[in-house]
């Protein structure tokens, strides 16, 4: 079984550029990670990988150079190959595009009987890529995945977090899962694995390697949102240092709590 895993390089830190121009975020320079929810789909794949025998994980993420970061880490928890789709005409790209784009180098690289996303990333917060990459392979897919109870080289059975209920559904493979922060605890890098790995080829992937060569449906221009403004949030936090006994120091803090509404008086 081939199994494809989509992770993303994100900012790790809050205090992130703005272009004042495109609305998009100034990646350049800015210290960087894996995306936490990626983590999880990570795991997913690997422990996907042990319930079928023989199967393999290809990590692909789209991203400037730099992402190569964390292919290598995909690398050290025990994937077996990665794909960077790396050009500067897939730059700014809103949902629709990085979907296409990543749907466009899923095809370049498989086949896969499974894809598993991350249920979103802490930069966009949209939580619609893993559902548009499937529209666009035409494949089914699931979203927000609890547990994952059966897997074989035919079908799935999984559970899914809906707002009222958890259902559990059988899905036919080919497919792809958004899945759950939780659904696994996502290993450690192996030291062992980096050194092991360290020469290992990443398949980099241009616009000119894809099925679909427009340049309107990538980047800027293959985004139809259209940011109307964007900023820094205003940072508002205040520290108050109270030294007084403890007794004192209780009541102003229950004192505090009641005026703010935080507390209630039990009826």
């Amino acid at each position: 079984m081939r199994i494809a895993v989509c992770i993303k390089q994100v900012p790790g830190t809050s205090k992130v550029e703005v272009d004042p121009e495109t609305g998009v975020l100034k990646r350049d320079g800015v210290d960087s990670k894996l995306n936490p929810y990626d983590l999880y789909g990570l795991e997913t794949a690997l422990q996907m990988k042990q319930a079928v025998p023989g199967s393999t994980v290809t990590a692909i993420t789209m991203g400037p150079p730099q992402s190569e970061e964390i292919i290598r880490e995909a690398f050290m928890m025990g994937a077996d190959e990665g794909v960077i789709l790396s050009d500067r005409r897939f730059a700014g790209s809103d949902v629709l595009a990085t979907s296409w784009t990543l749907a466009q180098g899923l095809q370049v690289s498989g086949p896969f009987d499974l894809i598993v996303c991350g249920k979103q990333t802490t930069d966009g917060d949209t939580a619609q890529v893993g559902a548009e990459v499937a529209e666009f392979l035409h494949v089914p897919h699931l979203c927000n995945v609890l547990k994952i109870e059966k897997l074989n080289e035919k079908s799935m059975i999984a559970e899914l977090d809906l707002p009222q209920h958890v259902q559990k559904v059988r899905i036919n493979l080919p497919c792809l899962v958004a899945v759950e922060k939780g659904i696994y605890e996502p290993r450690l890098p192996s030291f062992r694995r980096k050194l092991a790995t360290a020469e290992r080829k990443i398949r980099w992937l241009k616009l000119d390697d894809l099925p679909d060569n427009n340049e309107k449906h990538y980047g800027l221009n293959g985004s139809p949102t259209q940011v109307a403004r964007i900023f820094p949030p205003e940072s508002t936090q205040i520290q108050v240092t109270w030294n007084q006994p403890e007794s004192e120091i209780a009541t102003r803090v229950f004192e505090l709590l009641k005026e703010r509404k935080f507390l209630q008086q039990a009826r």
